[in-house]
């Protein structure tokens, strides 16, 4: 639990809004879909939950900034809805908290979805900063999508290798 709330203080600073592009949403929401038909480990699913989670997140501050709707405390609402969307389903259908589904003493998919969500962050906060450092260039064509995606895509074979060591 303290392990989610450390996410959600790293998710409810105050940043400008970094909105990720359309495409890594839609990539990010087609490879749970696909991780969990493949019958692949829920650190891996969180992972790419946390990813989502924080591209929605990112999303939908930057359509409420265009429509200029600001009220108090709209960031933390924001990230607050999204995680409890993502992990109250998880307790409630059983899905999470199961004694034997555990990784370094914590459950495997809400490790996951903290990890893919600071990994997903880091990602496009470094495509800002990268982008700022050429002159408002990217360096290579799509790196907007390619380097928030490129992290999940390695913590993912990290974590497939781990869990394939311990089991």
């Amino acid at each position: 639990m303290a392990l989610l709330i450390l996410a959600f203080i790293l998710l409810i600073l105050p940043l400008g809004a970094k909105a990720v592009c359309p495409i890594c949403t839609v990539a990010v929401c087609g490879s749970v879909g696909l991780s969990q038909w493949l019958g692949i480990d829920d650190t891996i699913t969180g992972l790419w939950l946390g990813g989502l989670a924080v591209s929605l997140i990112a999303w939908t501050i930057d359509w409420l900034n265009k429509k200029n709707l600001r009220f108090l405390g709209r960031k933390p609402l924001i990230v607050l809805i999204y995680y409890a969307a993502i992990i109250w389903p998880l307790y409630q259908f059983n899905l999470a908290s199961h004694p034997y589904n555990k990784l370094w003493g914590f459950d495997k998919l809400f490790l996951g979805i903290f990890v893919g969500s600071i990994a997903f962050l880091i990602g496009a906060l470094s495509y800002k900063y990268l982008k700022k450092k050429n002159n408002g260039r990217a360096y290579f064509p799509f790196q907007k999508i390619i380097i928030p995606i490129s992290l999940l895509i390695l913590l993912s074979f990290i974590f497939y290798f781990i869990c394939d060591i311990i089991n």
